[in-house]
C-alpha cells in the first residue's frame, strides 16, 4: 500500500478538519457517550451482586475509570490527533503493527456497539409502533440515517449529540427528583452477603466490591472517544481535559444519585430481577403518571441513537487519522471540499456496520471488544508513561499528570482484564465464554491485516 506524504496534524488548517468544537461541546460529547441506554438495565445487574451498596460499586468504578480518564486527558491535550488511541500508541512506540491492532480493537468496539444498538432500537421501535417490518431492515435504515448525519458535518453531529444527551440526562434526573423523598429509608451498606442480624458492613469485602465495580466500570466507557475529536476541538490543550474530566465527574454524580434512588424506591432483591430496573423505579416513585414505560422507551431511543452517532464519529475519525499517518489507504484521508468531513471514511464505516447488522452475531463481538478496550487502555497508559519521558513529542504545555499515574492506571486495567476474563470463563452463557477467544482472534486479524497492507511510508510523530 502506498501513501503520499500527508500534512502534519498539529494544525487544523493544514489537516483540513474544522476546528469548531468548544469545551462545553466536548463535555456533552463525553457525557453522552457514557450515559447510554444500558444504564436502565445495568442498575439491576449491579444490584444483583451489591444489594443496597450498588452506589459504592459506581464510586469505585469511577475512581478506577478516572485513572484512565486523567491519562487520556493528558495525552489528548498534547497529541490532538483524529486517530485517537492509535495515534497516541504510534507516537510512543512507532510500531505500525501495534498501531494497527489498537486501531482495529477500538474500531471493532465502535462497530459492534453501533450495530447492537441499531438492532435494539429497531426491535423497540417495532414493538412501540406494532409493525411487522423485519427489525434488521429497520436497523439498516437507522444506521444509514446516522451515517448521513455524520457525513453532513461536525456541527450537525454535535448539535444532535447535545439534543440526545439532554434527553438522556433529563430522563435520569427525573428519576432522581421523583425518588428523593425515599432517600434514607434503607441501609445503603446491605449486600447479599450481609447477615440477617448484625451490621450490614459485615457483608462487604474487597472481592464483592470489585465484582460490582467491574460491572459498573463499563458504564463509564465512552470517554475515550473524545481523543478522536482532537483535530476538530478549539484549544485542545484546555478543552479536552475540561470536557473529559468534567463529563466523568457529572456521569459519576448522576450514576451514584440514580443508584441511591433505585435501591431506596425498590428493594434491591426485586430490582435485581427486573429487566427494566429504572422504569420500574420511575413507576413506583411516580405512581400517578400514565405511560411512563412509553416515555422511557422514547428516552432509550435518544440514548441508543446518540451512542450510535458518537460511535460513527469516532470510527470515521479513526480511519481518517490512521490514513493521514500513512497506516491506511490515502483515500480514507480525503475530505469533502465544502463540508471538510472524511466522506470516504464515513462510507467505509457505513458499509461495515451494515455488514455486521446483516450477517454477524454482534452481541458476541460486543462481549469480546469489552476485553479489547481494557487491553487498549492498558497500552495507552504505557504509551503515556513513555511519552512523558519524551517531552519533545506533542504540543508544549497541556494537561500533565504525575508519572506514576499511568503505571497505576495500567495495573488497575490489568486487574479488570483478569476479573472480566474470569467472569466470562465462569459464566454459564456461551457467548461470554467465547468472548476471550474472539478478542484474541481480533488481535490476530489485526496483525494479519498489517502484514497484508503493510505501509511503505509511515509518518512518525515528533
Amino acid at each position: 500500500m502506498s501513501s503520499a506524504p500527508q500534512p502534519r496534524l498539529a494544525d487544523a488548517a493544514e489537516s483540513g478538519l474544522k476546528r469548531c468544537v468548544g469545551r462545553w461541546e466536548v463535555l456533552w460529547y463525553g457525557l453522552g457517550s457514557m450515559l447510554g441506554a444500558g444504564v436502565y438495565a445495568l442498575m439491576g445487574r449491579v444490584a444483583q451482586t451489591q444489594g443496597n451498596a450498588v452506589w459504592l460499586a459506581f464510586v469505585v468504578a469511577m475512581l478506577v475509570a478516572m485513572l484512565t480518564g486523567l491519562v487520556y486527558a493528558s495525552v489528548g491535550s498534547r497529541l490532538a490527533r483524529a486517530g485517537g488511541a492509535a495515534s497516541v500508541v504510534h507516537a510512543a512506540f512507532e510500531r505500525p503493527a501495534l498501531t494497527y491492532t489498537v486501531g482495529l480493537a477500538v474500531m471493532m468496539s465502535g462497530l459492534t456497539s453501533m450495530a447492537t444498538g441499531m438492532q435494539a432500537l429497531a426491535e423497540n421501535l417495532g414493538r412501540l409502533m406494532q409493525w411487522s417490518m423485519p427489525s434488521k431492515a429497520v436497523a439498516l435504515m437507522l444506521a444509514s440515517l446516522v451515517c448521513w448525519v455524520v457525513a453532513r458535518g461536525i456541527r450537525e453531529s454535535m448539535r444532535l449529540n447535545v439534543l440526545c444527551t439532554f434527553v438522556e440526562v433529563g430522563g435520569l434526573v427525573v428519576i432522581v427528583l421523583a425518588g428523593l423523598r425515599f432517600w434514607g429509608g434503607v441501609n445503603y451498606l446491605e449486600t447479599p452477603l450481609s447477615p440477617v442480624q448484625g451490621t450490614a458492613l459485615a457483608g462487604l469485602d474487597s472481592g464483592l466490591v470489585l465484582q460490582g465495580a467491574v460491572l459498573a466500570f463499563f458504564s463509564f466507557i465512552g470517554f475515550e472517544d473524545i481523543l478522536n475529536l482532537g483535530e476538530e476541538v478549539r484549544d485542545p490543550k484546555r478543552s479536552i481535559p475540561f470536557g473529559l474530566i468534567g463529563a466523568m465527574i457529572l456521569a459519576a454524580l448522576i450514576y451514584v444519585s440514580v443508584a441511591i434512588t433505585a435501591v431506596s424506591v425498590v428493594p434491591w432483591r426485586e430490582l435485581a430481577q427486573s429487566k427494566t430496573a429504572l422504569v420500574e423505579v420511575a413507576q413506583r416513585a411516580m405512581p400517578g403518571v400514565p405511560h411512563l414505560d412509553v416515555a422511557f422507551l422514547l428516552v432509550s431511543f435518544f440514548a441508543i441513537g446518540n451512542t450510535a452517532l458518537l460511535n460513527a464519529l469516532m470510527g470515521s475519525r479513526l480511519l481518517y487519522g490512521m490514513s493521514t499517518q500513512g497506516l491506511l489507504p490515502a483515500g480514507l484521508g480525503r475530505l469533502h471540499p465544502q463540508r471538510r468531513t472524511p466522506q470516504l471514511a464515513v462510507g467505509v464505516m457505513w458499509c461495515l456496520v451494515l455488514l455486521l447488522i446483516a450477517l454477524a452475531d454482534v452481541r458476541q463481538l460486543a462481549e469480546a471488544t469489552v476485553l479489547l478496550l481494557l487491553a487498549v487502555f492498558t497500552v495507552v497508559h504505557v504509551a503515556a508513561w513513555r511519552l512523558d519521558r519524551r517531552p519533545q513529542v506533542g504540543a508544549e504545555g497541556g494537561f500533565r499528570v504525575p508519572r506514576w499515574l499511568p503505571v497505576l492506571g495500567a495495573l488497575a486495567c490489568l486487574i479488570l482484564i483478569v476479573a472480566r476474563a474470569r467472569s466470562a470463563w465462569l459464566s454459564p452463557l456461551p457467548s461470554e465464554q467465547r468472548a476471550p477467544l474472539l478478542a484474541l482472534g481480533i488481535v490476530v486479524v489485526g496483525m494479519l491485516l498489517h502484514r497484508v497492507f503493510k505501509p511503505r511510508r509511515v509518518l512518525l510523530e515528533g
